[in-house]
Parts: structure tokens; C-alpha cells; sequence
């Protein structure tokens, strides 16, 4: 089942799946978001939560017990309630259940807000912390915008000037190594070779804000003012690229095992409530 909302200018369809955003459109009928091909990877914008990216051994330890995620968590496999809807908004819910205790022991609800505003699309998280005690979760992004023409016709434009340093991982761990990405004017033109040892993770940058340059024209800004790390990625020789704002990266092999100790870890009090969006503008 899905969920279509509509303003002037764009359109956006949601999977009740995952909660899951499968098209972006404009009125001229110009898709911005990947098919979805499995041939290359079969997701289009996948929500990541209570974990972003993979746990050492899959695991994590709480109150004695050991208990276990798979990578980037199990929201984007669960079916999302419906649970208000406008002509131009959408806001999609899951709450702990007996299945997700035995993997997750913390009570919340998770909401997804969709909302389109002149040319463009927002989409809100809020996590409500629901049990006695507080509660450890990361929170991101995956969403794959579709590039139809020669990849290395694109290129992307950060915000700001600034030194690019990122992490490279190690059987999906974040590895001690960093690579330094070469940008000229605050822009680094796409290839695959960008993407051979899977993605680029920043832990921390000064922008704010990541554009989509075809043919040096701009066509699409993500905006992540909440969000304090970002991964980029695509697979070898697809027509995509991943703009991922996270609160949360993967484990390091020199993690405790303790979600409390996480790096990048959110810590919510018990009935408090974690508000974040990000933006895709049109350009």
C-alpha cells in the first residue's frame, strides 16, 4: 500500500512498508528518486533505526542480556501505520511490539512526517521514548536520487569550504583510515572510483547542505541543518547516488558492546521526545 501527496509543483509517493519514499516528482512528471532496481540495490530512501550502519558482531549488551540488530536496524522492514493525512503531508507511525523487544528492549514510537511545501519535500522524525528508562538510538537517512545520464556528468557542491576527511570501512565496521577528498571550488565531481571501498562517511561537517550539480547545473539540495554526520554512497556502475544525514555511523572493532558507550549514540529520557528533519529542495 502506498500513500500519494501533492502541492503546485510536486508530487511524492510513500510505501506504507518502511515508510518508505519511492517518488518525488515534478508536475512535468521529472522523477528525482532511484526505481529501485535489484539488479543494483532494490531500496529507494530506507529509514534507519534504533541503529545506523552495523554493530561489532551484530550485537549489543543491555542489563546482562545480549541482544541483536541487523545492520542499519529494523524500521525500514516494518509495516507503518497511516496516521494522519492532508493533500500535501503524510505522517506515517510504529511503536515497540513483543517482535522488537526481543531485539530491542525499549518501548517508542517512531514517526515519520511528509511534507510538501512549494518545491520541496520535508521529512521529520520523532521518537518518543515511551519506557521507565532512557533509552540509546540512532536515526538516519538513505535516500537514493536517481542520475539518469553519464554518471561522471554529475557532480556534488558542499556548502561550505571546508577539509574533507572521511572514514573508510572495514567489513562494515568504521576503520581507523581516512582519506582526504579533493575539492576545487567546493565541488567534487562523481565517479565510481569515488565509491570502490563502499561509502564516504563523515563523522562531522561544516555544511549543512549538499548539492546535486548535472552538467554544472544545480538540480537538487539536500538541507541536514539537524543531522551532525552524512554518508555518501552508490553502488559500482549504478544510476544513483545516497545523500544520508545520520545521528549515528557503525561500530569501530573497538566498541564495548554497550549501546550507552556508542559513539554518535542519541541518549532520550524516559516520555521525552526527539525531533529532527531534512529537506529535498527541487532546484
Amino acid at each position: 500500500m502506498t500513500t500519494t501527496i501533492k502541492n503546485g509543483n510536486l508530487s511524492a509517493e510513500i510505501k506504507h512498508f518502511g515508510a518508505e519514499l519511492i517518488s518525488l516528482k515534478t508536475n512535468q512528471n521529472k522523477e528525482y528518486i532511484w526505481e529501485g532496481n535489484p539488479e543494483f540495490w532494490g531500496k529507494h530512501s530506507p529509514i534507519l533505526f534504533p541503529i545506523v550502519g552495523t554493530l561489532k558482531d551484530n550485537s549489543f549488551y543491555y542489563n546482562g542480556m545480549e541482544y541483536h540488530l541487523s545492520r542499519h536496524g529494523f524500521a525500514r522492514d516494518m509495516e507503518f501505520e497511516l496516521i494522519d493525512v492532508t493533500q500535501n503531508s503524510a505522517t506515517f507511525s510504529i511503536q515497540s511490539s513483543e517482535e522488537t523487544l526481543k531485539i530491542y528492549p525499549f518501548e517508542f514510537e517512531l514517526q515519520l512526517i511528509y511534507t510538501l511545501e512549494e518545491n520541496n519535500l520535508s521529512i521529520a522524525y520523532k521518537v518518543i521514548n515511551k519506557g521507565k528508562s532512557t533509552m540509546p538510538f540512532s536515526i538516519g537517512a538513505h535516500p537514493a536520487f536517481a542520475l539518469p545520464n553519464h554518471f561522471e556528468n554529475y557532480a556534488i557542491a558542499f556548502e561550505k569550504e571546508e577539509s574533507l576527511e572521511y572514514y573508510l570501512l572495514e567489513n562494515d565496521l568504521i576503520s581507523n583510515q581516512t582519506k582526504k577528498l579533493e575539492v576545487q571550488n567546493k565541488q567534487i565531481p562523481l565517479n565510481f572510483e569515488l565509491f570502490k571501498n563502499d561509502a564516504l562517511i563523515f563523522k562531522a561537517l561544516q555544511s549543512k547542505s549538499l548539492t546535486i550539480l548535472e552538467n554544472k547545473n544545480p538540480i537538487l539540495k539536500v538541507n541536514f541543518e539537524d543531522f551532525p554526520s552524512l554518508g555518501i554512497w552508490t553502488k559500482m556502475n549504478a544510476p544513483f547516488l545516497c545523500i544520508e544525514p545520520w545521528f549515528g555511523y557503525s561500530d569501530t572493532n573497538e566498541n564495548s558492546g554497550n549501546l550507552f558507550e556508542k559513539e554518535g549514540i542519541q541518549i532520550l529520557e524516559s516520555n521525552a521526545i526527539f525531533h529532527s528533519k531534512f529537506t529535498i529542495e527541487i532546484l
